[in-house]
């Protein structure tokens, strides 16, 4: 039995690994196919505006479609999900913001876990 339960909490903390990598790469690749689609004209970017979302909830609320004459929407993520090893809200990074002290600002370049706990691989969750 004391040989399991370590064997068990690390399956465990594993599978939170995969899922944190998992919904990591799904919010990025939302928020680079906003950038993109705001790149290309989909939709609407203000001329002083970076092009990335204004916030995470803008992913899943979708934006007008500037092709589209009856004003449908084009939705990135059909909802935000949650950080599954800190069940906190995510981290946030402005554009503006530096790579080594992400700051939030008036839009969402990247996301984080807040978590500062360290992963199976020795690095703490919040720098993946």
């Amino acid at each position: 039995a004391s040989i399991a339960l370590p064997l068990a909490e690390v399956t465990v903390q594993r599978g939170k690994e995969q899922e944190l990598r998992r919904v990591l790469r799904e919010l990025r690749d939302a928020i680079d196919a906003y950038k993109r689609a705001a790149d290309e004209g989909v939709i609407e970017k203000g001329a002083d505006k970076s092009g990335y979302p204004p916030t995470l909830a803008a992913l899943a609320e979708g934006a007008v479609d500037k092709r589209d004459p009856r004003g449908a929407r084009v939705y990135f993520l059909r909802r935000v999900p949650q950080d599954p090893v800190s069940g906190e809200p995510w981290g946030l990074r402005s554009y503006a913001s530096p790579a080594d002290a992400p700051q939030s600002g008036p839009d969402v370049f990247d996301v984080y876990s807040k978590s500062e706990q360290p992963g199976l691989n020795g690095i703490p969750y919040r720098e993946w």
